[in-house]
């Protein structure tokens, strides 16, 4: 679940207006994306799906890295909306990787570095959401390993093809910031305690920080960052919660139904998504955290914290190749 307040702002992008409503097929409408490639983390499903449909509609070419490949062909074969002809979503690829495995993504990573091209656009939008205590890898906590770290190193090993983009942006997918949001520093695997949704909430913060000292160190070399909150939506992502969860936290009632005006559709929720990727007004900025496709100045500005987040990931996946 992502998670904030919406609003009814509305952004000129300088070929458009585009509300807070607007879909990423909108997001998108005359901007031309032919020859450019991008990496969609969980590109098939939900808010991932989503995104893929809208960059291969504008002609990009689209790699979709998943852990079971075959559900994802399926998902994506089955794409052929208003938003996108069949067409476009044949640019889009799978590949196998899983996020909580340091040596599938050094797979992954290695293969596309294989074919030599350019990687325009990563969006790190794979994620799980308040599940029960799970280790990964070497006893890492799921969530802060799949949400974080497994991006954080896909990014150091696709950073060749970033740069030789001469112009690439990084999407991080976070949720609504609050300030009450921690990272556990003595103890960031919560190998005491656990607790679900403090897990979740920093991993999401994880995810914020990310951007922002990634931007720092990337600008020099034509690589911007962005983070990401879509709003409220309905998606896969929350499948470890039970209905009595949602009921108890207003976001249904008894019978399923999603509460009326919570949540949005994951095409509006992968519109910001799109947006920080592309829009022409973010050119030459970032670290910026974005919510309905402009710049909010609510999220954590704490660039110490931000340095001390990289190099804890750094210690932990053994790779510090961005500097």
């Amino acid at each position: 679940m992502t998670s904030d307040t919406t609003s009814d702002t509305t952004a000129d992008t300088g070929q458009h207006a585009i509300a807070a409503g607007s879909t990423a097929a909108e997001v998108l409408a005359g901007i031309d994306l032919t020859g450019r490639t991008a990496v969609v983390t969980g590109g098939y499903s939900g808010l991932g799906l989503a995104a893929t449909r809208a960059l291969a509609g504008a002609g990009a070419r689209v790699v979709v890295p998943a852990r079971r490949p075959e559900t994802a062909r399926q998902a994506l074969a089955g794409v052929d909306g208003a938003d996108v002809n069949r067409a476009g979503i044949n640019r889009a690829e799978v590949e196998r990787l899983d996020l909580a495995d340091l040596d599938s993504v050094r797979a992954f990573a290695e293969r596309f570095l294989r074919r030599r091209a350019p990687l325009d656009i990563l969006i790190a939008g794979a994620g799980i959401m308040a599940c029960p205590e799970t280790r990964v890898g070497p006893g890492w906590e799921a969530q802060f390993a799949v949400n974080h770290l497994g991006h954080y190193a896909l990014t150091h090993l696709l950073w060749p093809a970033l740069t030789a983009a001469g112009a690439a942006r990084v999407v991080s997918v976070s949720s609504g910031y609050d300030a009450g949001w921690r990272i556990r520093w003595e103890d960031p695997q919560f190998t005491r305690g656990y607790d679900k949704w403090a897990a979740y909430a920093q991993s999401k913060l994880a995810n914020i920080l990310f951007a922002r000292h990634l931007d720092r160190l990337g600008g020099p070399y034509g690589v911007h960052a962005f983070s990401v909150n879509p709003g409220w939506i309905r998606t896969p992502l929350q499948r470890h919660l039970t209905a009595g969860e949602m009921v108890a936290a207003g976001w249904i009632d008894a019978e399923g139904n999603s509460a009326p005006g919570l949540f949005r559709a994951p095409e509006q929720g992968a519109a910001t998504l799109v947006w920080a990727a592309t829009s022409p007004e973010l050119d030459g900025r970032g670290g910026d955290y974005c919510a309905d496709c402009r710049v909010t100045g609510d999220g954590p500005a704490d660039d110490g914290a931000a340095a001390r987040l990289w190099a804890l990931s750094a210690g932990l996946t053994g790779l510090d190749r961005i500097h």
